[in-house]
């Protein structure tokens, strides 16, 4: 019995998927396109959910889900049988540090998330499939994400490195810890049910998390620090930043223990390389 990866071709499905083969399990990965070739225990199906995907008419013993909560809820919304008796899905912390943002487009970011939470559960317990939905704080490590990977790139680039003077707290978490807390959800019974938070090992200050980026991108940059008076101008520059700048002096961080306590997984420290600004499928 395999086990099928929706969002195959996201920086966590990389690593889940290389975790399910070494322990030599059938993997039947689902995305808009292949990223990696099909081998011996890996199966592609291009398709975009909610249209239906070709999935195997064997059986499967769980489904993953690294993609839009609401297309995988729309799809198995046309179910009459369940698919599968276990499903382990990401969402993001980012339901709870910007449900009071003051940009309107992450305000529509929290509603399509709570809304992808809401119709997962409700589908999950129509069908009769147990589920956990890992809330993940921000995810680095194959340079695919679009947080801190085009920071790294552009710094390379220009040989410039711009320094936010912010303290919050971050908690960068890295893609294949949440990958390993998906397997380890697989299977643990007790994680059913639940709304797991993942953040890294480590908290740091803002301005820290970037210091180790700049010191991990293996070339010489001029380090350029910015204070809160020309933060307070590209707001104004730029509208759009509004609500990132809003949040520098805010702790984003998630609370680890029940995630340790229920799963084992203790995630890794922020030590970040040059090798994880570098898509993982070049």
């Amino acid at each position: 019995m395999g086990v099928v990866v929706f969002g195959a071709s996201s920086q966590i499905g990389y690593f889940l998927i290389q975790r399910l083969l070494a322990r030599q399990e059938t993997v039947w990965a689902v995305s808009r396109r292949s990223r990696q070739s099909a081998g011996e225990g890996l199966h592609w199906c291009v398709a975009d959910l909610p249209k239906p995907p070709s999935l195997p008419p064997e059986p499967l013993r769980a489904l993953v889900s690294f993609g839009p909560l609401e297309a995988l809820a729309s799809w198995l919304s046309g179910l009459d049988e369940a698919p599968v008796t276990r499903v382990v899905a990401t969402s993001s912390m980012s339901i709870l540090s910007k449900a009071e943002s003051i940009d309107p487009v992450e305000r529509e970011i929290v509603r399509q998330l709570k809304a992808g939470e809401e119709g997962l559960v409700r589908e999950c317990e129509r069908l009769g499939m147990a589920w956990t939905i890992l809330r993940p704080t921000l995810v680095y490590g194959a340079g695919l994400d679009k947080s801190l990977t085009p920071i790294a790139r552009r710094a390379r680039r220009w040989r410039l490195f711009p320094l936010p003077l912010a303290d919050g707290m971050r908690q960068p978490v890295h893609a294949d810890d949440v990958a390993l807390a998906t397997l380890a959800a697989l299977e643990e019974p007790d994680s059913a049910g639940r709304f797991l938070p993942i953040g890294g090992g480590e908290r740091l200050a803002y301005r820290h998390m970037f210091q180790r980026v700049r010191a991990s991108l293996g070339v010489v940059t001029i380090p350029l620090p910015v204070p809160r008076p020309l933060l307070r101008l590209l707001v104004r520059l730029v509208p759009t930043a509004a609500g990132p700048v809003s949040r520098l002096e805010r702790d984003l961080v998630a609370d680890n223990s029940e995630l340790e306590q229920v799963l084992g997984v203790r995630p890794r420290q922020f030590q970040p390389q040059a090798s994880m600004w570098e898509s993982v499928y070049q």
